[in-house]
């Protein structure tokens, strides 16, 4: 059953070069890597076109015509999609940017392309939707949290604070950035141009600290980075059970 997103457009990042994941990603972009019989991107594309987005940018700068020959123009998906080629990485603010345009003035959902994840888009939209800021981070809690970064939150779920790595002694939260965002368009105005920038890195905290008040939305589902071959292992394990209907 599909349901309004007013409008609401969506951007995968997808340039990354999953360097961990060779001899695989020799031929291959790390998003069509293979789970359930399918390339995760299109995992990531049906799921969109199920909850009524259509419209769909893509960025991509590693083998591109691998991804480009295979979806096409999005059509045979039920979908209409955008590319945009970068020539050099621009960091995953850098590569939004080019996307201005074609998000014009409305609010824009945007999800990082290697990971796998189950959200009920509904419910976080209408938390970004309540909040009325222009920044919305749905955030997971992990026990592990080895490499990643972690998020303070108020008791309104107003971000307070950033920070990437921590050191044991500075772990004070397990909630980490899951790499999903709604953004309203005003966010363009924050990314600089033809620079190499990163939203969980640069924008995120710039923003902070010219007091642009962010959300943290909890995402009770799944969530795995496929970028190792232990996480692409765990999350083939995974799929029958939590995302295949049960007989």
């Amino acid at each position: 059953m599909l349901f309004s997103t007013n409008g609401m457009k969506a951007v995968i990042l997808c340039a990354g070069l999953g360097t961990r994941l060779r001899p695989i990603t020799d031929t291959i972009p790390k998003v069509m890597v293979e789970i359930g019989g399918k390339p995760l991107l299109q995992h990531h594309i049906e799921w969109l076109v199920e909850n009524g987005i259509r419209d769909i940018g893509i960025n991509l700068f590693y083998l591109p015509d691998v991804i480009t020959d295979f979806f096409g123009d999005g059509s045979r998906f039920g979908a209409k999609i955008r590319y945009s080629i970068e020539k050099t990485l621009s960091g995953t603010a850098g590569g939004f940017k080019n996307f201005k345009d074609f998000v014009g003035n409305e609010k824009c959902l945007v999800i990082y392309g290697d990971n796998f994840f189950s959200l009920d888009l509904k419910d976080f939209e209408k938390f970004h939707d309540t909040k009325k800021g222009i920044v919305s981070i749905a955030l997971k809690r992990f026990e592990d949290l080895t490499g990643k970064g972690i998020v303070g939150l108020d008791e309104r779920e107003c971000i307070l604070w950033f920070k990437e790595k921590p050191k044991p002694e500075e772990v004070t939260t397990n909630l980490v950035n899951a790499g999903i965002y709604i953004f309203e368009p005003e966010i363009f105005s924050y990314i600089p141009e033809d620079r190499d920038y990163d939203f969980g890195k640069d924008i995120f905290p710039s923003l902070l600290e010219k007091g642009i008040k962010m959300y943290g939305y909890h995402l009770s589902g799944y969530l795995v980075d496929i970028g190792t071959f232990t996480a692409l292992e765990q999350v083939k394990k995974d799929y029958p059970s939590i995302f295949l209907p049960k007989k």
